[in-house]
């Protein structure tokens, strides 16, 4: 029963709860599904685009690492849908690690063949949104344990501040 119970990896899978003040849940959606605009406010977005093979649209993202550890990437494909839960908005994001051998990886670049994001965001009840987010990836190498503490601690809410800060900025860029 793998799929049940799936084998222990030693890897963290990350669960977060929260609130963007003033940033109502469509314009969350619109800046997070933006890619063009995502390479402006996020400091570790290397390069990051969309490209259809085969008729399947996929992302593909390096994102930076600290010295002298080697940057990450990323394929994957990704859906957004808003649905209607008992008379509440709910944004769905959901996106999953593919292979597209039409995107070789790169020499030196790490490339996360293991990655799985849940996203859901609702509002507040005022003028803000509640998030709720399911992270997993395996990073691949050896990552020490002061980056996946730092990814922890101050990586998440450092995410959450500059999302709500592009959410303000967005009306402005677009």
């Amino acid at each position: 029963l793998p799929i049940l119970f799936p084998q222990q990896s030693g890897l963290y899978e990350y669960k977060i709860f929260g609130d963007l003040a003033d940033c109502p849940p469509k314009l969350c959606v619109d800046v997070y599904m933006d890619l063009d605009y995502r390479k402006q406010w996020d400091q570790y977005v290397k390069e990051l685009y969309k490209k259809t093979y085969d008729s399947e649209k996929v992302i593909y993202w390096e994102v930076k690492y600290p010295f002298p550890l080697s940057n990450r990437d990323y394929v994957y494909i990704r859906e957004c849908r808003e649905m209607d839960v008992d008379g509440r908005k709910i944004w769905v994001v959901l996106a999953q690690s593919v292979s597209a051998p039409q995107c070789p990886e790169k020499p030196g670049i790490i490339r996360v063949k293991s990655y799985k994001q849940s996203l859901a965001i609702e509002s507040d009840g005022k003028t803000g949104s509640k998030v709720y987010m399911y992270y997993f990836d395996n990073p691949g190498g050896m990552i020490p344990s002061w980056l996946v503490n730092w990814a922890a601690k101050s990586g998440v809410p450092t995410f959450l501040k500059d999302m709500q800060k592009a959410c303000r900025n967005y009306s402005k860029s677009t």
